[in-house]
């Protein structure tokens, strides 16, 4: 699990808590990370830049905790990230975890510059869970929901037959105690694999 909120009582923080509770309740081994705590290196170095290159992946200009995600993303049956969307993106934080872990030679292999991707992980899930201040409706109309295009579309095509549920908490700023247990219910619904609303569907 991997959250990236700067503020530790955030709302991400609680959907991450959630879904990790009902995980561990299910018997899995949850590994959380929480990216502005661990004070996780965004920054992609150049010896990491590289896609058909032979090498080891794992370890490849990789500091030691870097390292250990990419241990843990190879190791993991489910992937469950949570963050804000600012921006129509995820915090920077986020976007560096994605280039510095998501890495050919981890998460998937290239033969060809141009070539379709092989996955290389075990990973049947990732469940994905953001919040906003958009109403859901301008949120899909106007924005088109840039996030479902990251998570579900561009990072979920890496990621072979596994599926992507995702829940939006939008609007966050001013909802009530009672729409904030919607959610909380609804994370924990995505991370035992249920699929409670539309802003949750599968891929692959």
């Amino acid at each position: 699990m991997v959250v990236a909120h700067p503020r530790a009582g955030s709302f991400v923080h609680a959907l991450g808590e959630a879904a990790a509770s009902t995980l561990v309740d299910a018997g899995h081994d949850v590994r959380l990370h929480d990216l502005y705590g661990e004070e996780f290196d965004p920054v992609l170095d150049p010896s990491e830049a590289i896609t058909t290159e032979p090498g080891d992946a794992f370890t490849s200009g990789a500091d030691p905790l870097t390292a250990r995600h990419r241990r843990e993303l190879a190791e993991a049956d489910t992937v469950v990230v949570a963050h804000p969307n600012w921006w129509g993106k995820p915090p920077a934080i986020m976007a560096g975890w994605i280039d510095r872990v998501l890495v050919p030679g981890v998460a998937y292999q290239l033969d060809s510059a141009d070539g379709l991707p092989t996955c290389l992980l075990r990973l049947r899930r990732l469940v994905v869970l953001n919040t906003g201040d958009t109403s859901p409706e301008r949120e899909a109309d106007v924005f088109g929901d840039p996030l479902a295009a990251i998570w579900e579309r561009c990072v979920g095509a890496y990621l072979g037959d596994a599926s992507v549920d995702r829940l939006l908490a939008t609007p966050v700023s001013g909802s009530t105690v009672e729409q904030r247990a919607v959610w909380l219910a609804q994370a924990r619904a995505l991370a035992a694999g249920g699929r409670t609303h539309a802003e949750s569907r599968a891929s692959g």
